[in-house]
């Protein structure tokens, strides 16, 4: 996310830093390098100048030239000046009388679907809400049966499907459902198209003024740049919609969709996804995406993150293996690779930690892909009972073996042996009280 947009900014103060003194064609040649990295990453051109005009503002002024440090304060004052373009954070209030109706919008081919199933999940488990879903997608082949497996898999109800239902007709029983199951929440996937029409927009006022909704959320596809814009801008004014959710967000290297919606449009941005497990949906924190846009991670999104992904007795079971020098299992070892496949893998957890963005580009790309840690994982799935509990048996043969069953080559079971074997070492060098070498991945 956002990764051509920060590396340019990093780029351009790594020749700030360091300096004593800063002049005025120091600071000039800095907002042109910003000002051209903002446009590749096709933000808006007025939220860009709106920016640029708050940056220079800041930085021109005394505050910049008594700064004991000016290249850190010309951060500090981009840092701000971001977090004012992308507004304030706004908390998704479900309270109010059952069945608190979210109507959620969107284009085909946005995921609307998948957020849905997302935010389902969210509203259940975060806030502890009893959360019904219908579809009224009735023109996507299965669009109804995708929404319903969802809801099973996120174990949520359901609004169950008629062959022929309009909308409206849907609407109005969903509604009427959800007040005897005495819903707190009821979510409306309505229907997408490939683009803006009267069709749809004519079917969501009725939709919309028959429910009378809490929230009408958009989901906007963060891939689709300056185009989020103009669809944002549409279904404001036709239908008039009260939230953001962005998707893809983790996809898009450009980042431009997200800053330039929020200002353009003045509606607030609740939700990002983040991929496509239906847990991933982060909320929208204007602090933390600024850190991340500028090198400085968002602790407090890995926080959530690792919460989330781990498993409370697995990690003290570990954390007594560590620090007691005992030696770890490949059993041990495949629920540290399944923690960091739900923490989103390396690449992600790198990108959240503060002064990290250089390391993240030293290190090889390939050995931060999630596919090297599924394929790690189907490694141990092809051991034995005793080979996971007893790695030393691993001769020549079972890694041949092994390699063969999970298709992979001997070489990358040599790998991850010498993983465990490394970790192992680290433990009992903890347990010395030696510092350990972090082991290679």
């Amino acid at each position: 996310m956002f990764q051509l947009l920060a590396d340019r900014l990093q780029s351009t103060f790594s020749s700030l830093r360091g300096r004593g003194v800063l002049t005025e064609d120091d600071v000039a040649a800095a907002l042109r390098e910003i000002r051209r990295a903002l446009l590749e990453a096709d933000v808006a051109l007025p939220v860009v100048k709106k920016l640029l005009d708050k940056v220079k503002a800041e930085a021109v002024g005394e505050k910049l030239t008594q700064s004991v440090k000016p290249g850190e304060q010309v951060i500090k004052i981009v840092h701000d000046s971001l977090v004012d373009v992308l507004g304030e954070p706004e908390s998704f209030s479900v309270s109010g009388t059952k069945p608190v109706v979210v109507l959620m919008a969107g284009l085909q081919g946005s995921g609307k679907t998948t957020t849905v199933a997302k935010l389902a999940k969210f509203l259940q488990e975060k806030e502890q809400k009893q959360v019904m879903l219908a579809s009224l997608d009735i023109y996507r082949p299965a669009a109804q049966q995708q929404l319903q497996t969802l809801a099973g898999r996120v174990g949520v109800s359901m609004l169950d499907i008629r062959e022929g239902e309009q909308p409206v007709a849907i609407t109005k029983r969903a509604l009427a459902q959800a007040k005897q199951e005495e819903a707190d929440v009821l979510i409306l996937d309505t229907a997408g198209r490939l683009e803006v029409d009267e069709a749809l927009m004519g079917e969501l006022q009725q939709v919309r003024d028959l429910a009378q909704p809490t929230h009408t959320l958009l989901v906007v596809d963060a891939l689709t740049g300056q185009v989020a814009v103009q669809v944002a801008q549409s279904f404001q004014e036709q239908i008039g919609i009260t939230g953001l959710a962005f998707t893809r967000v983790d996809g898009d290297g450009r980042g431009g969709a997200v800053l330039s919606v929020r200002d353009i449009t003045g509606v607030p941005i609740y939700f990002l996804g983040m991929g496509e497990a239906v847990d991933a949906l982060e909320l929208y924190r204007p602090e933390g995406l600024a850190g991340r846009i500028l090198g400085q991670g968002d602790v407090v999104a890995l926080v959530e993150k690792m919460q989330n992904a781990v498993n409370e007795d697995d990690a003290m079971g570990l954390q007594e293996k560590l620090m007691s020098g005992q030696g770890f299992n490949m059993e041990d070892i495949k629920k540290q690779l399944k923690m960091m496949t739900r923490l989103g893998g390396l690449g992600s957890m790198l990108g959240l930690l503060p002064g990290m963005g250089k390391l993240k580009k030293a290190i090889d790309p390939s050995k931060m892909d999630d596919k090297v840690i599924k394929r790690q994982i189907a490694i141990i799935d092809s051991m034995t009972k005793q080979e996971r509990k007893e790695p030393k048996v691993l001769n020549a043969r079972r890694r041949q073996r092994i390699a063969k069953g999970a298709g992979v080559e001997v070489s990358d079971v040599n790998k991850l042996v010498k993983m465990h074997e490394q970790m192992n070492k680290m433990a009992k060098m903890m347990k010395s009280g030696k510092m350990p070498v972090m082991p290679k991945f």
